[in-house]
């Protein structure tokens, strides 16, 4: 079963409350077997329109990426990010790993 990354782009518009997300959710993604393998860090910027931070969440499958974006601690911290950036999300699924 492959594995499934959680691709946040993010510019921060209100640290105080991007902040307040930003601390709780490394702990309810691990709760979903999910860990950060992207958190800000420098990048360069190819091609298309860039935002100044991007987020990759590795979790064990598909099923658990889903299940962390629609749980209810995730959603209680969730208006904290709305509100204090300017962002694109997506969960894709990655490629089968070879047996």
């Amino acid at each position: 079963m492959p594995k499934a990354y959680l691709v946040a782009r993010i510019d921060v518009t209100d640290p105080d409350r991007y902040g307040r997300y930003a601390a709780e959710t490394p702990g309810i993604a691990a709760r979903f077997g999910g860990r950060f393998i992207v958190r800000a860090g420098r990048f360069d910027a190819k091609e298309g329109q860039a935002r100044a931070r991007n987020a990759i969440i590795e979790f064990p499958d598909y099923d658990s990426a889903l299940a962390f974006y629609d749980c209810d601690a995730y959603r209680a911290v969730l208006p904290h990010a709305m509100a204090g950036s300017e962002r694109e999300v997506v969960i894709v699924e990655g490629v089968e790993e070879d047996a």
